[in-house]
């Protein structure tokens, strides 16, 4: 197709004829373009030919198909608006002839297709005065006059392919916002799957909220491991009021609080007379969880005789009361929880293997907080806000100083631990936000401080300043800098604040005061 001839014409015109007669075959894009493409490369004499579409609201221009090439190739092709040369020509709307690519800077080979020398024609595909992306062809280096015909007649495919390419466009967009409505219905979804206190955006806890709402109408048993305080039983509540069992009892026993002589009686109930001080029958848990959920916390408390007996009521759903001959069967659904290992107590020989099967049908395992601190800020949010609801206050945020210093702590006692934190610094907090002289003592002093923070060695002297130094600093907050009615607030001279103040660096101008 280097010179302009009859032959060539006439292959065009044929090539023209082929195509029209692809669109007239089918209306589908993706069975169309790739055939047309394929003709484009047979008429021009090239390897490579492809469509590439423009994103109206990223303006990314990518390629949706490729003769030539392979899926990953096709992926790697997006260009930022003016990017390139197939960015320039969606940019510009004008079309681009170059010879050869190995002298052309603003070829940037994102495919990776081309290891040597090429000519390149790239043109706008444009309906009306839009443009809606690119049509490309390469192939062997040739003379800028016979790549100039070549681009003349791709300007016609372009042109052909318009009107399909907007349709396209429209079809891809709808599908994408109907991708992002389904994605945001889920996630909403899920969020109202979850317990209202049970709260954390982490892909951990995400993960949670998912294996709740894939076992909450299930009759199968839960065991949920955790750390103390990591809500473990928070869970074991979303698990029964999310399922079919949610309008029946939600029967909770700790396992660890209650002595051997007692948590017999405590599951399974006794009859009158059974033992000194049984005056009256009285149902177990097990009885009064029927047609509900039994949560059994701390199940890796309980000793080998009970471990027994419990092991009978998972299998058979049946019991006596203690100093009773009647069996009596429930239907209830158990959630066990702990925090010990229970599959290495078996191996110990201090759980039962057949025990520990039955209750490990489904499990779910809560990290502690040190391990999801991106739930910290949420958590933190969440129970400042609790709080100051309850004491009528008007707390609305932390400072700064004080979100580092949730961040650093370790944390030993989870969620729990936190929780307590907030709700002492709402306590002691008389401004709208929370600032480090509220927060607990082993908090502020470096307390539980978190693996990954430096060690802190506070000697006595330091920690009277720093006790001081808060004392001082709320005193000046709520009297606005004022030295002299912070004398007043703490009892003491203005002299002596003064001289406090300076030894211990507090900027009074930072509270409004000289």
């Amino acid at each position: 197709m280097s010179t302009v001839n009859s032959s060539v014409r006439e292959l065009e015109l044929d090539a023209l004829n082929r195509i029209a007669a692809v669109a007239a075959e089918t209306t589908d894009f993706n069975d169309a373009v790739p055939r047309v493409l394929q003709i484009l490369g047979d008429t021009l004499g090239m390897r490579y030919a492809t469509l590439a579409l423009v994103n109206s609201e990223t303006g990314v221009v990518s390629i949706d198909f490729g003769h030539g090439l392979s899926d990953e190739q096709v992926r790697r092709g997006h260009y930022t608006m003016g990017e390139g040369v197939v960015g320039r020509v969606a940019a510009t709307g004008t079309a681009a002839i170059i010879p050869s690519i190995a002298a052309e800077p603003a070829f940037l080979n994102k495919t990776g297709i081309r290891s040597g020398d090429a000519s390149f024609i790239c043109v706008p595909v444009i309906l009306g005065r839009e443009i809606l992306g690119t049509l490309s062809v390469d192939g062997e280096c040739r003379p800028a006059e016979a790549l100039e015909e070549d681009a003349r007649f791709l300007g016609v495919v372009a042109a052909m392919l318009a009107q399909a390419s907007k349709t396209r466009l429209l079809m891809k967009d709808k599908e994408e916002k109907l991708q992002s409505e389904n994605e945001r219905l889920r996630i909403e979804l899920r969020s109202h799957r979850g317990p209202r206190n049970l709260i954390g955006k982490s892909r951990e806890m995400q993960i949670v909220f998912d294996q709740i709402a894939q076992v909450a109408d299930s009759s199968s048993t839960v065991l949920i491991h955790g750390e103390t305080g990591t809500g473990k039983e928070l869970v074991a509540q979303a698990l029964h009021y999310n399922g079919s069992r949610a309008d029946g009892p939600f029967v909770r026993v700790n396992c660890a609080a209650l002595p051997e002589t007692l948590i017999e009686s405590e599951l399974f109930g006794h009859e009158k007379g059974a033992f000194t001080g049984a005056v009256a029958a009285r149902k177990g848990r097990f009885e009064q969880a029927d047609g509900g959920t039994i949560f059994l916390d701390e199940i890796g408390d309980i000793s080998p005789l009970m471990q027994v007996k419990l092991l009978r009521v998972l299998q058979e759903r049946e019991f006596e009361r203690v100093g009773g001959s009647k069996t009596l069967q429930v239907d209830v659904r158990v959630v066990a929880a702990t925090h010990r290992d229970l599959y290495a107590m078996v191996r110990q020989g201090t759980f039962r293997g057949d025990l520990y099967y039955r209750i490990n049908v489904f499990p779910i395992t809560l990290l502690p907080l040190r391990q999801r601190p991106g739930d910290l800020p949420l958590l933190a949010d969440h129970f400042l806000k609790k709080y100051a609801e309850s004491a009528g206050k008007d707390i609305h945020s932390f400072s700064p100083e004080v979100l580092d210093m949730l961040l650093k702590h370790a944390w030993p006692g989870n969620v729990r631990e936190l929780e307590n934190c907030v709700e002492h610094a709402v306590i002691l907090a008389p401004g709208p936000v929370i600032m480090p002289e509220h927060l607990p003592a082993a908090l502020r002093y470096g307390g539980a401080a978190a693996e990954t923070a430096a060690p802190i060695d506070l000697d006595y002297k330091t920690m009277v300043e720093e006790f001081e130094r808060g004392v001082l600093t709320q005193a000046l907050r709520e009297t606005n800098g004022n030295l002299t009615r912070a004398a007043a607030l703490l009892r003491t001279t203005p002299r002596v604040v003064s001289y406090r103040v300076r030894q211990l660096n507090i900027d009074v101008t930072h509270f409004g005061g000289l």
